[in-house]
């Protein structure tokens, strides 16, 4: 992996694959780059340049404390800059949100891939005090208790799925991105209501989600759609379940940027 370098000085590394016209992937919560290599793997067979990297507070990036999502919107930014400058961007989940947010900030994007934001619209959002408390666990070293109430409480799982997770061998993986959580919670919160700047971006903007995923989000996506004059819903059917199948996305965006 290469390391771009973001305004605050904090590293964060990418990789490429493939070559062509630029597609850069924003990770959801709870994920490194190294979970969207089918994606880009995808991207890269269909003609792209595909370029993961690890969001601050995961896999080898960097972090400082206390981070801001404007932090993370520079983040994105020096990525973007460090493989050429001109890009599109596929974002999922909390990924799309930074995406929208990036552009609106007006960061240089081409086209805009909004997979499965978890935008709220300002109904039924968590309570005010979540960051805080996800703060609390990570400084007292309570990873577990962190990584489960965001599950519980920003994501919205069943308890029992949640549990599920915590006894699986899965969860030891999840640990080290607890620090994630509150840079997740701050960045959905702080623009849940999307803001005039977001909603009026000015690059082209495709909205996905899967027919079979969490309601809330199936609501968001055809809400965001909605909102944006322009913007495209796009009905993914192999996408189940707020995962993006990659070679069904990777079709979407070379439909659409050729």
């Amino acid at each position: 992996m290469r390391t771009a370098t973001s305004a605050d000085g904090t590293p964060i590394a990418y990789e490429a694959t493939g070559d062509g016209p630029t597609v850069v992937i924003v990770n959801g919560a709870m994920s490194t780059a190294a979970d969207a290599a089918g994606l880009a793997q995808a991207l890269s067979d269909a003609g792209f340049q595909a370029v993961t990297w690890d969001r601050r507070a995961r896999g080898s990036s960097g972090d400082a404390r206390h981070s801001t999502p404007d932090r993370e919107v520079e983040d994105l930014a020096a990525v973007i800059d460090a493989v050429g400058g001109d890009a599109a961007v596929l974002g999922h989940s909390s990924g799309a949100v930074l995406a929208l947010v990036a552009a609106s900030r007006g960061v240089a994007v081409r086209a805009l891939f909004l997979s499965e934001p978890p935008l709220r619209f300002g109904v039924d959002e968590p309570a005010d005090d979540l960051a805080d408390r996800l703060q609390q666990y990570v400084d007292e070293g309570r990873f577990d208790d962190a990584i489960v109430t965001f599950q519980l409480e920003s994501v919205g799982l069943p308890r029992d799925m949640v549990e599920g997770i915590r006894a699986s061998d899965q969860f030891a993986s999840l640990l080290p991105l607890a620090q994630s959580t509150v840079y997740d919670t701050n960045l959905v919160r702080q623009v849940s209501l999307p803001t005039d700047e977001m909603l009026g971006v000015a690059a082209p903007v495709t909205v996905l989600r899967g027919e079979q995923t969490f309601p809330i989000l199936v609501t968001a996506a055809d809400r965001l759609a909605d909102a944006m004059d322009g913007a495209e819903l796009v009905v993914v059917p192999e996408s189940v379940m707020h995962r993006p199948d990659p070679v069904a996305t990777a079709r979407v965006i070379q439909e659409r940027l050729g």
